[in-house]
């Protein structure tokens, strides 16, 4: 299949919107009807939590999704557009455990709630990938076919 593009104005009530096209072109792709659940609460935790840094820091941004299914894997890209965002979280992004622990010390020392979503997407998620850059900050996941 071709990739598939989403770009979305940064408001909560768009975010349904996007979940509800990732389980689409996920089922079409292939994905398990088990999956399908943790696709579209991985991908509405990712795309909460760019919609919350773009209405801070540039609400007139859209936040923008890829789909593919390529090599026996379904892949969502979710990228905001906020640069300098730097989430020293855990070495392996894909252990649930270990975001689990830091979204528990960031909240507890009153750092940003976004941690405990990106726990939440490496709990969902087969794969993940969180990358900072100084154009904003991409999370890819991916799940098997």
């Amino acid at each position: 299949m071709a990739t598939v593009e989403l770009s979305f104005s940064a408001l909560p009530v768009h975010v349904r919107t996007a979940r509800l096209i990732v389980t689409a072109v996920a089922r079409r792709s292939g994905i398990a009807e088990a999956l399908l659940d943790e696709v579209r609460l991985a991908v509405g935790e990712a795309c909460s939590r760019a919609v919350e840094a773009h209405q801070e820091h540039c609400p007139a941004e859209p936040v923008r999704l890829e789909m593919t299914d390529d090599d026996g894997r379904f892949e969502v890209v979710v990228s905001d557009s906020v640069p300098g965002e730097d989430f020293a979280g855990p070495a392996d992004p894909a252990d649930a455990a270990s975001w689990s622990a830091f979204a528990s010390a960031t909240s507890a020392a009153g750092e940003d709630s976004s941690m405990l979503g990106l726990a939440v997407i490496a709990g969902l998620a087969d794969d993940v990938k969180i990358t900072s850059t100084p154009k904003g900050v991409e999370i890819r996941m991916s799940w098997p076919i």
